[in-house]
């Protein structure tokens, strides 16, 4: 189970201001819940986040016993007139998972992809579909996972 004390990193995309405020409130319900702290950074869109994250990791902020125990991101992408929704959805995912496994981060992926505000909102809601909550749940499975891998391998 993941520490009382840890702390996770939430890297959330602003564009849609009052989806990202949803998921938000639905990310910090689900840490809460487990007594797990947060620290919450902003950038602008979705392709920022795991630019975000890279920073992180770089800094040295996941190293060994070091800041944050796990990290998710929040955000949303609305599909547009262009392929510019194709590119962020898709770069942003790959990014994430990319840094997910080289740095081997527990993180839950909260970035809604979606067709229209309507979905998008239906998601996020935390008396909907709450897939902050969601991306919380995931970030906390994983680093339950690595405690259980931990203590298996000191025995």
């Amino acid at each position: 189970m993941a520490e009382v004390g840890a702390t996770v990193l939430i890297i959330e995309a602003r564009f849609y201001e009052d989806i990202a405020d949803e998921l938000m409130r639905g990310a910090v319900a689900a840490l809460d819940a487990r007594g797990v702290a947060h620290d919450r950074v902003t950038v602008p869109g979705a392709l920022e986040i795991p630019i975000a994250l890279s920073l992180a990791a770089h800094a040295g902020h996941f190293d060994g016993g070091s800041m944050y125990a796990g990290c998710i991101a929040l955000g949303c992408v609305i599909r547009g007139e262009t392929s510019h929704y194709d590119i962020v959805a898709q770069e942003s995912a790959r990014g994430l998972l990319r840094l997910g496994t080289e740095y081997s981060l527990p993180m839950g992926n909260g970035i809604l992809t979606v067709d229209n505000r309507d979905q998008a909102w239906a998601r996020a809601s935390v008396d909907g579909k709450n897939k902050g909550g969601d991306a919380a749940a995931a970030c906390l499975a994983l680093m339950d996972l690595r405690a259980h891998f931990a203590q298996i391998g000191s025995e």
